[in-house]
């Protein structure tokens, strides 16, 4: 099958998508797994490294790191299911079912790589943000021993520390169904965080990218749904996957890699203090001038470091 014919309804044909995304890699590098649509690019040579992005981001929020990282490795970065130019599907309703989504997303996308592409079945580095810290530890306990190195940017993948506080507005899309149902009309959610989820204001041309293949509301459910999953406290279950196990005790030996926007609304100090405690032996580099996107705050100077990581250089 095709990618023009796994295309999402209303998105712009793929050679229009092309000029639309500056600084995305060529149509060369996109690929699609033909059990589920998903779309990822497969940049680069050498080991593996799979970028897990978050919510209301695709695999374009990659794209200033994958210079510094492509010619060291081989840069497998998909959007999550309903997101970015994969197939815009309604997730299921209830929170249990959608993380159960996209973890089988993420198995079907591991046996197509492993299987019909060539890339070894172990020695993976996980770079994850946001929803994929949570997804991707989840994915990493479940399946022990493929991953080698972790890559940790702006996300979460423990109960919220003591005293934390989601940010007002995120409370208000997850509680309310009427402001959610408001959000998701507008896109509001999605416009706002490339605005107040970096320091330094993207170009207009760069924030129509992100946006693009969200512009019609059809393909815009995953946005709200993943607010909507934020876990309310230690009781919800999404931290049921995160649980410890004989597999969690590998993270102790598990090379790891911080880099954080300090200035991160969301992912706040006191997140980054609860990273460092549960894992001291992890290498941190803190960008005091990025936010929640460090990635284009900090592009250039996260990938040269995420680079060093990988080389096994502090």
């Amino acid at each position: 099958m095709t990618a023009e014919s796994r295309r999402p309804a209303g998105a712009p044909h793929s050679s229009v998508l092309g000029q639309l995304l500056p600084g995305y890699p060529a149509r060369d590098h996109w690929r699609l797994v033909p059990a589920t649509g998903q779309h990822y690019l497969d940049v680069g040579t050498g080991e593996p490294l799979l970028f897990l992005h978050g919510n209301p981001t695709w695999s374009y929020a990659w794209r200033k790191l994958l210079p510094a990282l492509a010619p060291h490795a081989r840069c497998l970065a998909p959007d999550l299911p309903g997101l970015g130019l994969s197939q815009h599907l309604a997730l299921p309703p209830d929170p249990a079912g959608r993380y159960q989504a996209q973890l089988d997303h993420l198995d079907a996308l591991y046996r197509h790589l492993v299987d019909r592409e060539g890339v070894p079945a172990r020695g993976w580095t996980f770079a994850v943000h946001d929803w994929g810290g949570p997804l991707g530890f989840a994915w990493l306990l479940r399946n022990p021993g493929v991953v080698s190195r972790l890559v940790v940017l702006n996300t979460i993948a423990f109960p919220w520390p003591d005293g934390y506080r989601l940010p007002f507005y995120l409370r208000w899309i997850r509680d309310h169904r009427p402001v959610a149902a408001a959000v998701h009309a507008t896109n509001a959610f999605a416009r706002a965080t490339l605005r107040v989820g970096v320091t330094h204001p993207l170009p207009p041309a760069e924030r129509r990218a992100y946006l693009l293949p969200h512009r019609r509301r059809a393909n815009r459910a995953a946005i709200t749904e993943f607010v909507r999953a934020i876990p309310r406290d230690d009781t919800d279950e999404a931290w049921r996957l995160l649980e410890p196990s004989a597999a969690s005790d590998d993270l102790g030996r598990i090379p790891m890699f911080i880099g954080w926007g300090m200035r991160d609304p969301v992912f706040t100090p006191r997140v980054l203090a609860e990273w460092t405690r549960r894992h001291p032996h992890a290498v941190v580099h803190r960008y005091p001038d990025a936010g929640h996107l460090a990635m284009e705050d900090a592009g250039d100077e996260l990938g040269v470091d995420i680079r060093a990581f990988l080389r096994g250089q502090r």
